[in-house]
């Protein structure tokens, strides 16, 4: 049986940039897991056949972490208006350069795991629209509408990679 990894990724105390929480929790509640609070990444609980976890940004760190799973699910806030407000895709491993030091894609996360394990899990990302970043815990509207579209595109490529067929991104 294949595993998946889904990590949600932001800030929620900037509002909308923290739907990943509000989505993988969503998640958990649906797969009968105990929800995630903010002292909590999910990095403790790992070993289920579908694993979970928070987090304020992708790290390096992740690597050791991501060599158990055949896929990873990559949830994230977005601010593009040429994007669908929910938007799914699928990833493949890819180095760039960043000039920032602390900004790294779910792409280059898969590079480094590939380069450094001989591991490519199939990859995905999960990107909900955001529209309000201020300083507060909470959703807008709009964003909030998008948690369960979100969390029923993740449950697809779970059964998906279970089943051992194609992806259906939403």
């Amino acid at each position: 049986m294949a595993r998946t990894l889904v990590i949600g990724y932001g800030n929620p105390h900037r509002a909308d940039d923290g739907v990943a929480y509000y989505v993988v929790n969503a998640l958990r509640e649906r797969l009968g897991q105990n929800a995630l609070g903010e002292d909590n990444t999910g990095l403790e609980e790992l070993g289920a056949q579908t694993d979970s976890i928070l987090l304020t940004q992708l790290v390096p760190e992740l690597i050791d972490t991501l060599v158990d799973y055949d896929q990873v699910v990559f949830v994230d806030a977005h601010v593009l208006e040429d994007m669908p407000a929910l938007h799914c895709q699928s990833i493949a491993s890819e180095y760039t350069a960043s000039a920032f030091t602390h900004h790294m894609t779910p792409a280059m996360l898969l590079a480094l795991l590939k380069a450094l394990h001989h591991k490519e899990p199939a990859g995905h990302v999960v990107s909900v629209r955001g529209r309000d970043f201020d300083f507060h815990r909470g959703l807008s509207a709009n964003t909030a509408a998008l948690v369960q579209p979100a969390v029923e595109c993740i449950l697809q490529m779970i059964a998906a990679a279970e089943e051992g067929t194609a992806v259906e991104l939403c």
